[in-house]
């Protein structure tokens, strides 16, 4: 049996006492609606990712913004592989991220930079949600071919391609296995496992 975007919204989101809502809810899915995202929306997103904490304050990010029908988003969609092509064409803005692998004051290699990156890139998808917008993350892009497409400086990382918009139908997913993975609940590893009080020894936190 089918289910609407409504109810995948619920399945989607978790449920952890004191954690941020726009954490919770947060998640990426593969069926966008056909509605734009407004300009006042796309600015407060990336004003977000301004305010990211960075090394330095170096904000080593730069963002590339493609917005339906222009021919940034058809060279952003051009980097990205057959899986990701199936779906992320309804996505009305394609955003690809990059960083700056070294220091502007001194020419140092900046070693946080994709950390960095990582960080801006949350905080917008953190915003994008408390908007009522919904992001999701692809690795599954061809570096070179964006990296020839943009001109882009090779004192640059490339990091990942941001899918954003309005949440749509899970139904209008083409791919029979993508549609399935659209109305599974997510999990989480356990806090044992990523938060250790010495190596591999989960913190307790009683």
């Amino acid at each position: 049996m089918s289910k609407t975007a409504e109810e995948v919204e619920q399945i989607k989101r978790a449920d952890v006492p004191r954690v941020l809502p726009v954490i919770l809810h947060r998640w990426s899915p593969r069926s966008f609606a056909d509605r734009d995202v407004s300009p006042e929306d796309l600015r407060t997103l990336f004003e977000a990712a301004r305010w990211a904490a960075s090394s330095s304050n170096e904000q080593p990010w730069r963002y590339i913004v493609g917005r339906r029908g222009t021919e940034t988003y058809d060279k952003i969609f051009q980097s990205l592989g057959e899986w990701n092509q199936a779906w992320a064409g309804a996505a009305p803005v394609l955003v690809l991220g990059t960083a700056k692998k070294t220091f502007a004051k001194n020419g140092a290699v900046n070693e946080y930079a994709m950390h960095d990156l990582g960080a801006a890139d949350a905080t917008l998808c953190y915003q994008a949600t408390a908007l009522g917008l919904h992001s999701h993350q692809m690795a599954g892009f061809d570096h070179d071919v964006a990296r020839k497409l943009f001109d882009i400086p090779d004192d640059y990382h490339l990091g990942s391609v941001n899918a954003i918009g309005y949440l749509g139908e899970p139904d209008a997913i083409k791919v029979e296995y993508q549609r399935n993975l659209e109305t599974v609940p997510r999990t989480r590893k356990d806090l044992g496992e990523i938060a250790f009080s010495e190596w591999e020894k989960p913190l307790e936190f009683a």
